[in-house]
């Protein structure tokens, strides 16, 4: 393993550049990080490595690029999967079906919900507070009485792809006026959970810089738009 060559590249508060370089500390994979700035001037490495949609993340292995955050967690399932090594998605059919489908929900549900959270302004506003919320009520079902999403022992690509959001939460929950844990508790209590993880603990960004960045855009938009 040493032999090969593994970079990402990422912004730092980007949510699924964090599931990807959990993932490879999870598994304990050597990388290169590469910070890009995603909406200044794009390097040349990005543009190269994802011409098509020119986004982080990227994961370059051995010098061949893997795009689209799931995607990767996927393919470093996939390559590094010796037995010393934890199993971010089933083998089985149907479990790795179920697996795709509830972190593609988080992607689709979360994500836009959230973002409207501190985007949205009055009933578009709660209407993104109401919608988040039962997303997460929906995900504390399905977590039931597990430890984590994968089962009682190790994370699974569902559990890094919620976790991911995390950092998120504190913005969303400052600006929109509620609070996620009178909502869902036990789904807090798995947020705990995984940041006694050390490679989830310090691989996701500082909630109180992303709500820093996130404060700091509002106001330019209140400057230029009313918003």
């Amino acid at each position: 393993m040493s032999q090969e060559e593994v970079v990402v590249l990422n912004f730092w508060p980007s949510m699924f550049g964090a599931r990807v370089i959990m993932a490879l500390e999870e598994k304990e994979i050597k990388f290169e990080y590469k910070e890009e700035d995603v909406f200044g001037k794009k390097t040349d490495l990005l543009l190269q490595t994802n011409p098509v949609n020119k986004k982080i993340p990227v994961l370059i292995h051995n010098g061949k690029p893997v795009c689209e955050s799931n995607i990767i967690l996927e393919y470093i399932d996939e390559v590094w999967k010796d037995d010393k090594n934890l199993r971010l998605i089933p083998s089985d059919p149907y479990h790795k079906a179920q697996c795709r489908f509830w972190a593609d929900l988080i992607d689709k549900k979360v994500f836009d919900a959230g973002k409207r959270t501190w985007t949205k302004k009055g009933k578009e506003q709660e209407e993104a507070k109401q919608e988040f919320i039962e997303t997460l009520k929906l995900l504390e079902t399905e977590l039931g009485e597990k430890v984590y999403f994968g089962g009682n022992d190790n994370v699974s690509m569902v559990d890094l792809v919620l976790i991911s959001y995390y950092p998120w939460f504190h913005s969303w929950e400052t600006i929109g006026g509620f609070s996620i844990e009178d909502h869902t508790p036990k789904l807090m209590g798995w947020v705990r959970k995984c940041l006694t993880r050390p490679a989830i603990s310090k691989s996701l960004p500082d909630p109180l810089k992303i709500l820093d960045r996130v404060s700091q855009i509002i106001k330019i938009h209140e400057f230029f738009y009313g918003y």
